[in-house]
């Protein structure tokens, strides 16, 4: 199986790019921003006092347009115990009774951006589509979006919606 190549980083201040990206991921733009804004805002929220590597996130719902859920990473000195801003973000969501997410969007201070977890992509394997795009920001805010089937291996699907309403 040949190895995918990362996308190229674009500038989130290159508004040919971002127009570009909201087309080909059925966003707009204002989405896009928000997500950007949310996602940088919520570093400030780490609790990261072992790594020192801050990790802001963002979920749009679909439940409802415009409702987003923002996480920030949380360590633990029992490093298993920590949890990442993606599932934080995406704990909000669902305990809020949003379990259907159209786009998610993380940021951290490095470069290039950092892509989600192994946890973190399983994890939003239950509640997102596959064609969902992750949105990920570096330190100078360029970013790289790939879909949640371009970062997961294959798994077994999620439970029908009607499955999860069970568990409620």
């Amino acid at each position: 199986m040949p190895v995918q190549q990362a996308p190229q980083a674009s500038s989130s201040a290159d508004a040919a790019a971002v127009s570009a990206t909201c087309r080909e991921h059925s966003l707009s733009e204002a989405e896009f921003r928000e997500l950007h804004r949310r996602c940088v805002d919520a570093k400030a929220m780490a609790y990261c006092p072992y790594s020192q590597f801050r990790v802001g996130a963002s979920v749009e719902s679909m439940d409802g347009g415009g409702v987003f859920f923002d996480g920030a990473n949380v360590e633990n000195a029992s490093y298993p115990v920590t949890t990442c801003a993606e599932r934080v973000a995406m704990a909000k969501a669902v305990t809020e009774g949003h379990r259907r997410v159209r786009a998610v969007a993380v940021a951290t201070d490095v470069a290039p951006p950092a892509s989600p977890c192994g946890m973190c992509r399983q994890f939003m394997r239950e509640f997102c589509d596959l064609k969902v795009p992750i949105i990920m920001f570096d330190k100078d805010d360029n970013y790289i979006v790939m879909r949640l089937e371009e970062v997961t291996p294959p798994a077994p699907p999620a439970p029908p919606e009607h499955h999860r309403e069970e568990h409620n």
